[in-house]
């Protein structure tokens, strides 16, 4: 008989929280459809329960030394690197991550937790001019408290990671609710962190699939910042939420980004940057381009060398090695990506390559002609659908590359420098990668975009500055001269 399946709880002041009433939930393989383990998901009670114990563990955290926080982070990089193998079955396994992904997703973290542990030395202020006399002017930096993350299915690691590792730095405390599709990669925080010496209560899971639960996060005085990486739709309605409770928050929401190649560009290199940037993990990435934006001398080539290209790409089982796009993480999913292709055929776009399915693996596939009215022209496909795009020149591409709702990032191929630094700094982008795609992230670098995709920026200092408040203080020396 096979061994009965692991239920996991809720990860709550350093053990598994069991309490009555939580719900049962089934984790799925994306790509056998098989359960692999059960979740117990968090009640209101849980939520609530997990918050206090994290306010009560950040007094202690945030008043811990510098080095403190920086040792446990480096142990926790070490930890990573040393589970590795754990990592990628559970990337693998639960969320249909493709080999490689999941072994980046490891090294992105190894970094992510390095680079907090240098943050957590250059949590600094400034000395600031005065304007009276005999007075020192100063800023500092404290934490803020509780901070809470709520990740998305698609990168669980990397991106829960990115936002917890800068918030430890900091003095916070962290609260996570993780996907509902991922919840075991986020409960593997909780033992790598245990092992790196964090302590008990300053990270807390709370796997739930209730919305209204989640709510509790932005109701709670006590939880000070919510960070997001997820849909437009769902981040415009956590950032009314946060309106309304004067809640601090970090959206880093969805994507159309576009990579521009000119005429003059190497068409080799283009087609191979345009394919990675959009096919990598099935284009389930807010920063795919999935608009190729191509001028019109070199337009039919590039699609003929794309479609040779696309048709190349390994697809199937995410254990294998060699696959480059795995399964997408539900059927739905693979029936909203047919729905584009089918109403952009319907318009007048033309299928290169693909438009097949093998259980919820969706053929790397290809249209071309694409144009406005199409629904693929302007939604978020997610899915390993790429659009090919005429621009009749410079100029129109830079229209077309600004005809978006989203501004997550961007790229541009080509040999004219003072055209890429032009297209850098008229696109309406929050990254701009030149001779390159736009698939990029850099835990060193601010992350985030403009207009539907977010505001606030991610990684490094930058998250720091968010999880921080700034406070001005003053000395005056001897007695300031007063008016009455």
């Amino acid at each position: 008989m096979p061994a009965p399946l692991k239920t996991y709880h809720p990860s709550i002041g350093g053990r598994a929280w069991e309490s009555a009433d939580q719900p049962l939930q089934e984790v799925v393989n994306p790509y056998t459809g098989q359960t692999i383990a059960h979740v117990r998901l968090a009640t209101a009670a849980d939520i609530d329960a997990a918050i206090g114990i994290a306010h009560e563990a950040q007094k202690g955290w945030g008043a811990s030394l510098a080095r403190e926080r920086e040792a446990i982070l480096c142990k926790a990089a070490d930890v990573v690197a040393r589970r590795r193998g754990d990592i990628v079955k559970v990337l693998i396994e639960e969320g249909g991550n493709v080999f490689g992904k999941a072994h980046f997703e490891c090294d992105y973290m190894i970094s992510a937790f390095r680079i907090a542990a240098g943050q957590a030395r250059d949590v600094r202020g400034e000395t600031l001019p005065a304007e009276q006399p005999g007075r020192i002017s100063m800023t500092i930096r404290r934490p803020l408290g509780v901070v809470a993350g709520i990740s998305p299915f698609n990168a669980p690691i990397l991106l829960a990671g990115k936002k917890l590792a800068p918030a430890l730095a900091a003095g916070n405390s962290f609260v996570l609710k993780p996907s509902p599709y991922t919840p075991l990669a986020a409960l593997l925080f909780s033992e790598i962190l245990k092992e790196a010496g964090l302590p008990p209560g300053v990270f807390n899971v709370i796997p739930t699939s209730n919305e209204q639960l989640g709510d509790k996060l932005f109701s709670d005085p006590r939880v000070r910042l919510i960070t997001f990486t997820g849909s437009a739709k769902t981040g415009k309605y956590l950032a009314a939420q946060a309106g309304r409770h004067s809640k601090r928050i970090v959206l880093e929401l969805g994507g159309k980004s576009p990579v521009v190649v000119l005429s003059d560009a190497d068409l080799d290199y283009a087609v191979r940057s345009a394919a990675f940037g959009i096919y990598f993990n099935q284009n389930q990435v807010c920063m795919a381009n999935a608009r190729i934006i191509v001028e019109a001398p070199v337009y039919e080539r590039f699609c003929d060398m794309l479609v040779q290209k696309v048709r190349a790409i390994p697809h199937g089982d995410p254990a294998d090695p060699r696959t480059a796009v795995g399964p997408l993480i539900h059927a739905s999913q693979c029936d909203f990506i047919r729905a584009h292709i089918d109403d952009a055929v319907a318009k007048g776009a033309r299928l290169l390559a693909g438009g097949g399915r093998q259980g919820n693996v969706f053929e790397p596939s290809l249209l071309a002609d694409v144009q406005p009215g199409m629904a693929v022209y302007g939604e978020e496909s997610f899915g390993p659908l790429a659009s090919v795009i005429k621009a009749q020149d410079y100029e129109d591409a830079v229209r077309l590359a600004n005809d978006t709702a989203y501004g997550l990032s961007s790229a541009i191929l080509t040999r004219d420098i003072q055209k890429a630094f032009d297209f850098a700094l008229r696109v309406e982008a929050g990254a701009v990668h030149i001779n390159d795609n736009s698939f990029d992230d850099d835990p060193n670098a601010p992350f985030g975009g403009m207009k539907d995709s977010g505001f606030g920026r991610e990684n490094g200092r930058y998250s720091v500055a968010d999880m921080t408040e700034l406070k001005w203080i003053t000395v005056q020396q001897g007695e300031r001269q007063l008016p009455f």
